[in-house]
């Protein structure tokens, strides 16, 4: 029988319509459907009047959603630990794309009733289906859950795990020797590898009860990877503690430690290791710090032209403070970075202090912040001033004595750069008073603040053109979108699937004016303040983000996703 329509289009009459078969060749397949109580399109195909992508591409047209050729399918499809190679199928369904909170699955059945519910309660996501044609799809299911992977190979070259019985100096003189053994050390460099081809930022592997769960830091969001069974996690942590010179024995303390890698290319790569225990074992978090994608010219930050311009003017003052704020992970250190790049010349002398040095910028003196031994920023502020420099840099400001210091050293005639955690730029004021700063010194040395964040870029290999939702422009305070083309990224295996490849910077630049210095004497709160920048021509967050999404370099989703916090 045809398949129910949606919208009103039957199956039969859309492959009419696309000349596919005949109005007689539709009337002959209904009958001998009802006759054998087959379904229409299995019944035209073995009739020999359809082909089975033909009918593929007729219920993607009834169905309303997309039809993806052999070709357009991801050639490394993401792993979803909770679908089976044989749940897969069985329904003939393979995920290709995930991002956030919604996963894409492309199936040769998207008639099935139950595919959708199941995908939903299995994964607890939104599903979005496509369609495609049987054998490219379960060679997609061969090619990311096949027993031919990398990592699947290393595994079975492992030996025996520790005794749980051993004696506490056996067990760890085993786990010594684990640690150092051919498909470990194979093992662990695959996951750093893996995650260095893939951009990302961090690597998490995380101990459940009997499950290792490995997790990989893209463009600020994490994707599940594929994981080493749980018996190899003690062996994984050794490795890596061994690696970042910690102490493998103990177990019941976090532990911090550094690894120096050297990546293809030739690229150095610092990895700061971090273990914390947790009642499953150690749960490790590898941050990624790829020198050279620390620093960005001035020029590639992302900048509009009047932000750039403004942005420029202040870090060529003489004195005062600028500040850049933002959640971690937002950019800040490489935006101060380009800043003093931008301004490095033989004349001036400048000194930074930071927590960790990122990045050594030729020609200029760096301190790297040592709390164990009582180098703070706030003491290496102190002393930096005796060192008769021109421009200083502090990592960040984090409490008052640094910030104290840091306005003193302003209003003594030095320019000097550092970040805040703020959601929004004209609330650095306010975060700065709360700390206890007096609100005359404020005024005085501040000359301008930038709040930033960083949006996820379209994929230019996948980039297509997208509709705007009405929701979506609604919660994004956009009202007339007329005219506008925006765009989408279809996900494919230059971005994983994600639709998205790198990101760059939204930016919300505060200038401080004769005016905003009397509000922030009379210590006028953030709301007062932010709206009076507003009312005198400060480009918000969401409206650079809107001009960069008109431009095709982001989507509408991703700028509220960045900046929910932003109403």
């Amino acid at each position: 029988m045809e398949t129910a329509p949606l919208g009103g289009q039957h199956l039969g009459e859309i492959l009419v319509r696309a000349r596919v078969i005949t109005a007689t060749l539709l009337e002959d397949g209904l009958a001998r459907a009802r006759q054998e109580r087959r379904r229409l399109g299995d019944t035209l195909v073995a009739m020999g009047a359809a082909t089975a992508t033909d009918v593929l591409q007729a219920l993607a047209v009834q169905l309303g959603i997309g039809f993806l050729s052999a070709e357009e399918l991801p050639s490394t499809p993401p792993l979803i630990k909770e679908l089976s190679p044989k749940y897969l199928r069985q329904y003939v369904a393979c995920p290709i794309a995930v991002d956030g909170t919604t996963i894409t699955v492309a199936t040769a059945e998207p008639a099935n009733p139950l595919l959708l519910d199941d995908l939903r309660q299995t994964l607890g996501m939104s599903v979005k289906l496509c369609v495609a044609p049987t054998a490219p799809i379960l060679e997609a299911i061969e090619r990311a859950y096949g027993a031919n992977t990398a990592l699947q190979k290393i595994v079975e070259g492992m030996g025996p795990v520790p005794d749980r019985d051993a004696s506490p100096e056996d067990d760890v003189n085993h786990l010594r020797d684990m640690a150092f053994e051919a498909p470990v050390v194979r093992l662990v460099n695959l996951l750093v590898e893996e995650a260095l081809a893939a951009d990302a930022s961090d690597i998490h592997i995380e101990p459940f009860e009997d499950s290792l769960r490995v997790r990989y830091r893209i463009d600020g969001l994490l994707y599940d990877q594929e994981a080493p069974p749980r018996r190899l996690q003690a062996a994984l942590t050794s490795r890596v503690k061994i690696m970042a010179e910690m102490n493998i024995a103990e177990r019941r303390l976090p532990q911090d430690g550094r690894i120096r890698v050297t990546a293809p290319g030739g690229r150095r790569v610092d990895i700061r290791v971090s273990t914390v225990p947790t009642i499953h074992g150690e749960s490790i978090v590898m941050r990624l710090l790829d020198r050279s994608s620390v620093f960005l010219p001035f020029d590639r930050l992302g900048f509009s032209g009047p932000t750039a311009r403004g942005f420029e003017v202040l870090i060529h003052r003489p004195h005062g403070i600028l500040l850049v704020t933002g959640p971690t992970g937002s950019g800040k250190t490489t935006t101060l970075y380009a800043g003093l790049d931008k301004i490095n010349r033989p004349d001036l002398k400048i000194i930074t202090v930071e927590d960790p040095v990122e990045y050594q910028l030729k020609g200029i003196n760096q301190i790297p912040v040592r709390p164990k031994i009582g180098l703070s920023f706030a003491a290496g502020l102190r002393h930096i001033v005796r060192q008769d420099p021109d421009v200083i840099m502090v990592g960040e400001i984090r409490d008052l004595e640094t910030a104290e210091i840091a306005i003193q050293a302003a209003l003594t005639g030095h320019l000097v750069f550092s970040t805040l955690h703020t959601n929004d730029a004209p609330a650095a004021v306010t975060r700065l008073q709360d700390m206890g700063c007096e609100p005359y010194l404020v005024s005085s040395v501040l000359n301008g603040v930038l709040a930033q964040r960083l949006v996820r870029r379209i994929c230019p290999a996948c980039r297509a053109p997208d509709h705007a939702d009405a929701g979506e422009l609604l919660a994004l305070g956009v009202t007339d979108a007329t005219g506008v083309e925006l765009f989408r990224g279809k996900g494919c295996d230059e971005c994983r699937g994600t639709g998205y490849r790198g990101r760059t910077g939204i930016y919300e630049l505060f200038r401080i004016t004769d005016e905003v210095r009397s509000l922030i004497v009379r210590r006028a709160p953030a709301g007062e303040i932010r709206r009076h920048a507003v009312e005198h021509g400060m480009v918000t967050l969401r409206e650079d983000a809107w001009a960069k999404a008109c431009a095709g370099l982001t989507t509408v989703a991703e700028i509220l996703r960045v900046t929910q916090e932003d109403t």
